[in-house]
């Protein structure tokens, strides 16, 4: 079925044919994160029907937004990753996930958390004017996702996994947005038990510094 057309010249209008059909950016989101196959995108959207992934990615490749690559050996996989064009994309995506994080409240039944869209909010979050003279690791642990996150001198890295010599690990749940958003203080976060840390408690203080709704 032929899209409905806008009907306008405009560049928002055209932004939006291109990546404002359902998922298409969600898709973009875990692109940004690196290379994926096929299966890790719908892994990563386990809620996507196939034909809708399959053709949201058709569409994003015709947009010159997305191209497919195969790895080299011995994988040999076969990979979607965003174009130069795509990569434009970057300032966009952050500053939405960063608008859209004020606005989240509790998670809804059935909502869930991946390391793709965890990394993306850390670096949606990320206040690198805070950080110019700090050099710091931690380790998020979120339910079953577990990220490295190291700052050094306003630079961010955001990896999957545990972080050995991390400087600080913190483990918690939905409490990071109420964390985040200045709704406890970390003192108090710790106190009743939301947030668990091992490590300095006073570097969960920087990293709410560091990070902010």
């Amino acid at each position: 079925m032929a899209r409905r057309s806008y009907g306008q010249y405009c560049g928002l209008v055209r932004a939006v044919d291109m990546v404002g059909e359902r998922w298409a950016l969600l898709i973009i989101r875990d692109l940004f994160v690196g290379p994926r196959r096929f299966t890790d995108l719908r892994n990563g959207l386990p809620r996507i029907p196939t034909n809708i992934l399959s053709a949201r990615l058709r569409e994003l490749e015709a947009a010159g937004v997305v191209h497919r690559r195969v790895l080299p050996r011995p994988s040999g996989s076969m990979v979607y990753e965003l174009t130069a064009y795509g990569r434009e994309l970057e300032g966009v995506v952050l500053a939405l996930g960063r608008w859209g994080a004020k606005a989240l409240g509790e998670p809804k039944p059935g909502e869930i958390i991946t390391c793709d869209s965890i990394t993306i909010a850390m670096r949606s979050l990320f206040r690198a004017e805070e950080a110019a003279d700090v050099a710091v690791a931690y380790e998020l642990r979120l339910g079953d996702v577990v990220l490295g996150v190291r700052v050094d001198k306003g630079g961010l890295d955001v990896t999957e996994g545990g972080l050995e010599g991390a400087d600080l690990v913190i483990e918690t749940g939905p409490a990071i947005r109420a964390l985040l958003a200045g709704e406890i203080a970390p003192g108090a976060a710790i106190a009743d038990g939301t947030v668990h840390v091992t490590g300095d408690p006073a570097l969960l203080t920087t990293f709410t510094t560091l990070f902010r709704i």
